[in-house]
């Protein structure tokens, strides 16, 4: 194999190909063999990929990629990764296994263990997997066998939507410098969107999520340790992974989920306190930073209510005093017509409860805002959808189904027409607009006069 990669480990490996020969069965083969192919020949595209997994491509970095490989010490020729991935820096030199599944397959813990030993033997840096399960960041592995894992070799995720929303996003913004490769990009976006190429979003809760409600409208709790807990909040990361990305295709911004720094670099701490709010709450919820909005877009799913709201948080513009001043601010703001089930919470000063009112009401009368608050402000407003699904909401795929269409209607509706308050610019006093007049002397003769006016009649000169 005459290549850049040299390992004298290596007995075979095939260069990725965008156009591979391989059994018209193999879809897994096929389409891992396009996108590494992609991955290598799309500079954006590699290194917007690479760079998710902490890796940088210098201006003269070089990736290359390879199927059906091989390598000597492994004795079991079948059982072999999908895929190689070798970017080179100069002198440095990072390599990743790739394991890949499409369709309904999903990742076997078993086969990812043997290529992490595969990877440890053959000084390769780490595994990556490729499937339609969903991981929040790319180190924080879908399979929590694979996370609790105590090998050393690392292993991240990509879902087949990441890998699409890189493409169309590198596309919709028009950053691919090359035109060739901005045309291969696009065929790639058109093949991973044909239904033949396999992939899918998170389309449906485990059956833990039905028990869950039966459990919840029966009046039941969850204990700490119940069985439901744990699958319905993996599931739920995963679908709220999936709505970042639809997001990000929808506004050709890369939409983020709002996670602490703990939460980050821990992902037991993320899924703990989510368990431990499903438990003490019956509430699952998000928040969504699409760049540049007025605020995240919050979730919250009510178990109880069988209810999604979806809503945006601003603050009060201080420089207006009244509740009516501040909430026509607000007002203003909304341009629909149709505001059915949206409702707006005011936050107010201290230890005062909020009130909550349908938009509807308050633009028909708006001091109803007022009512038993007339002299306070709201400090802050929180403007939402609220929306109950009755059955659906217990249905695996209809409540996923219902949450895609909800988020981005709120979305495109509402939050992206809000504005977050922004104080005018201060302006040059009209007394002051030399800069002799803010000197030391002038200063000194303007309060020498202030204190003359306001001094007592006997004391005056």
């Amino acid at each position: 194999m005459a290549t850049l990669f040299s390992n004298d480990r290596l007995k075979q490996g095939e260069v990725a190909r965008l156009f591979p020969v391989l059994s018209t069965t193999s879809k897994e083969g096929r389409t891992t063999s396009i996108v590494l192919a992609c991955l290598a020949s799309v500079q954006e595209f590699g290194r917007d990929l690479l760079n998710s997994v902490g890796q940088t491509m210098g201006a003269r970095g070089k990736v290359q990629c390879f199927t059906e490989v091989v390598f000597a010490t492994d004795a079991n020729v079948a059982d072999r990764p999908d895929g190689l991935i070798v970017l080179s820096n100069g002198s440095k030199v990072w390599t990743a296994l790739v394991e890949a599944k499409i369709g309904a397959a999903t990742l076997d813990p078993d086969q990812i263990e043997k290529y992490r030993r595969l990877a440890q033997d053959n000084d390769v840096d780490c595994v990556i997997t490729i499937s339609n399960q969903f991981a929040t960041q790319p180190q924080d592995h879908p399979l929590e066998s694979v996370r609790k894992s105590r090998s050393r070799i690392p292993v991240y995720h990509w879902s087949w939507m990441h890998v699409l929303t890189v493409a169309d996003l590198l596309l919709s913004n028009e950053t691919v410098a090359d035109a060739d490769q901005s045309v291969l990009l696009s065929e790639l976006q058109r093949f991973l969107t044909h239904e033949s190429a396999g992939l899918r979003g998170f389309d449906r809760m485990p059956a833990e999520w039905s028990e869950l409600n039966k459990l919840v409208s029966s009046g039941g709790g969850l204990p700490a340790k119940s069985p439901l807990t744990s699958p319905v909040v993996a599931a739920w990361h995963q679908e709220t992974r999936d709505l970042s990305l639809i997001l990000t295709r929808m506004t050709g911004a890369r939409v983020s989920e709002r996670m602490t720094r703990k939460q980050k670099s821990d992902v037991a701490v993320r899924l703990n306190e989510a368990a431990a709010r499903l438990r003490e709450s019956l509430s699952l919820g998000c928040e969504l930073v699409v760049p540049d909005a007025a605020a995240p877009i919050e979730v919250l799913v009510d178990i109880p209510r069988r209810s999604i709201d979806v809503g945006m948080s601003l603050r009060a513009p201080d420089d207006r005093k009244s509740t009516s001043a501040r909430l026509n601010w607000l007002l203003r703001q909304i341009k629909i017509d149709d505001v059915d089930n949206i409702h707006i919470r005011f936050q107010w000063p201290g230890k005062s409860e909020a009130t909550q009112f349908p938009l509807t009401e308050l633009r028909n009368e708006i001091k109803i805002a007022e009512q038993g608050k007339q002299h306070l402000s709201p400090t802050g407003f929180h403007i939402f959808l609220s929306r109950r699904l009755g059955t659906r909401f217990t249905q695996q795929a209809n409540f996923i189904s219902d949450l895609e269409e909800i988020v981005p209607d709120f979305y495109g509706r509402i939050g992206s027409s809000l504005r977050a308050h922004q104080r005018k610019a201060p302006v040059i006093r009209s007394d002051r607009s030399q800069s002799g007049d803010v000197t030391p002397e002038a200063l000194s003769e303007e309060a020498e006069a202030e204190r003359s006016e306001f001094a007592p009649e006997g004391e005056q000169d």
